[in-house]
């Protein structure tokens, strides 16, 4: 690995490393903010996945996470949304290829391959983080739109990995919304009862642990009825009789504006979680 990022921020280090990935085929790049309790012991981990057209940089530049995860001592994951380089395939528009990942491990050519950012951010990543870090074996996961439904998916997909798991402005239904109907299309092909392996609410009827989802999402957001509809989530959760926390927060939007205003609430619940 080599280190290219590193700055001071609320006692602790936020770094930014690149490795080659045997998983995805190319150079990833992933951001890690070590608090400063990691100076006299292992820390919990939470890992950050982000939205769409995004890289390792918007959370760790924009969510004002740092602060917060210097008080709970948690160590910080943000790896890029998809692999890139050259000779990896991108798509038409932002919502597929580079940018544009979902979290998924694609069977349809050519984004077999290289799109295998489950195996990655499940398996690759952390025993990365582990070898270089000074981790416990607690982990959470979290993310934003995109990457939101990336952290309700990882966890339900592998019960016992993650001890907390929360979410902003999820795209909870991708079988059911425009953006994951472009994305499974391509990635995994026209079977739709393959696309149910990938989908958070057709995941949680058989989820293998009831660990309680804590959602926030605005109601101001632009995609909120389109693209995101939590709604769905909730109405699966109630069936499944699966615990989650679905806020919505008046006047909010999709933006980092949002996730900056409650990431203090979601970084004390994976506290109470990892630490407890």
């Amino acid at each position: 690995m080599q280190k290219i990022e590193s700055h001071a921020s609320f006692g602790g280090t936020q770094e930014v490393w690149q490795h080659a990935s045997s998983t995805l085929g190319c150079d990833m790049k992933f951001a890690v903010y070590l608090p400063p309790q990691a100076a006299d012991g292992p820390c919990p981990v939470l890992y950050w996945l982000s939205g769409l057209t995004c890289t390792e940089q918007n959370f760790i530049t924009k969510a004002g996470a740092q602060q917060h995860a210097a008080e709970h001592g948690l160590i910080l994951v943000a790896p890029d949304t998809s692999p890139r380089g050259e000779g990896v395939p991108d798509g038409d528009g932002y919502d597929l290829g580079l940018g544009a990942g979902f979290y998924l491990n694609a069977t349809r050519a050519p984004w077999d391959t290289h799109y295998r950012m489950h195996d990655y951010v499940v398996d690759e990543l952390p025993a990365l983080v582990d070898a270089h870090f000074p981790t416990t074996t607690a982990r959470g996961i979290s993310g934003h739109s995109m990457g939101g439904h990336g952290a309700l998916v990882l966890a339900l997909r592998n019960p016992g990995r993650y001890r907390s798991v929360s979410a902003f402005s999820p795209i909870v239904a991708p079988s059911r919304v425009p953006w994951g109907e472009k994305a499974f299309t391509a990635y995994l092909g026209d079977d739709r009862d393959a696309w149910k392996a990938w989908d958070a609410c057709e995941l949680v009827r058989d989820a293998g642990q009831r660990v309680e989802l804590l959602v926030d999402q605005g109601d101001a957001d632009e995609f909120l009825e389109e693209q995101l509809r939590p709604e769905l989530l909730r109405e699966a959760c109630g069936v499944a009789g699966h615990s989650v926390q679905l806020r919505m927060q008046p006047g909010y939007d999709h933006s980092y504006y949002f996730i900056a205003s409650f990431i203090g609430d979601h970084l004390a619940h994976h506290a109470r979680a990892l630490k407890g």
